[in-house]
């Protein structure tokens, strides 16, 4: 039995290779050379940085926005919850909102890496994304991306936690939090735990405009564009 799925197995990655290879000898049919691919691909990228990361940057860009926005790490959920089960569901608030507007400030350093990171995907680099998952292109920026980003994104967010005060702010929330009965002291890595936070955030953005790309061509705004999602289309 399991020789036979073995079989199977191998027929149908024969055949899904076989077909995979025929798009990809059909390209310079379509007009389109390794260049015009990649290009297509830099282009659906670009787009995805501009129109969604730079939603992130604004005032409740991450606050607001469900898909992204930051709650309290895992360990001080229940600082969240006896805060609010005891009235002070205002100061809970500012908590979260101190963490989001620390993201969105962030956020402004991940364009010019964005930009460098699009500038050298080669053809192969496109090749695979194209007809790759729905978010191929995603996991390419991240792994292109990630190392830097959090490096770039750390003390911003350190900062801008100083600027806002937030640093008072959860000094006052932990601190009214440890004096109650019966708790035990929390105090976690809030830099490391926002900047990891944002960075999914980022991510999660342009997931969802690479998906619009690949699954509506409406969103496929320009002639190089449909010419090269076409060729994915036909997978």
């Amino acid at each position: 039995m399991s020789k036979k799925i073995i079989l199977l197995f191998a027929a149908f990655q024969f055949l899904a290779c076989g077909e995979l290879q025929q798009v990809i000898n059909q390209l310079p049919q379509e007009g389109l050379g390794n260049a015009e691919i990649a290009s297509g691909l830099r282009e659906a990228l670009d787009k995805g940085i501009d129109k969604q990361v730079s939603k992130l940057t604004q005032p409740d860009g991450f606050f607001k926005n469900e898909l992204v926005k930051i709650m309290l790490p895992e360990e001080l959920q229940k600082v969240d919850n006896t805060l609010r089960n005891i009235g002070l569901g205002k100061l809970a608030d500012e908590g979260l909102k101190v963490l989001n507007r620390a993201a969105e400030d962030a956020v402004g350093e991940a364009t010019p890496i964005f930009v460098n990171a699009v500038k050298g995907i080669t053809f192969d680099d496109a090749k695979n994304i194209l007809l790759g998952s729905n978010d191929a292109a995603t996991q390419y920026l991240t792994k292109a991306t990630q190392a830097e980003l959090y490096n770039k994104f750390s003390p911003v967010i350190k900062n801008s936690f100083e600027k806002v005060g937030a640093d008072k702010i959860w000094a006052n929330l932990i601190t009214k939090y440890n004096n109650l009965p019966l708790t035990s002291s929390v105090n976690p890595d809030l830099t490391d735990y926002v900047t990891q936070e944002a960075l999914q955030g980022v991510y999660t953005m342009i997931a969802v405009e690479e998906n619009e790309i690949r699954t509506k061509t409406s969103s496929r705004t320009t002639d190089l564009l449909r010419k090269v999602f076409a060729l994915q289309d036909r997978m």
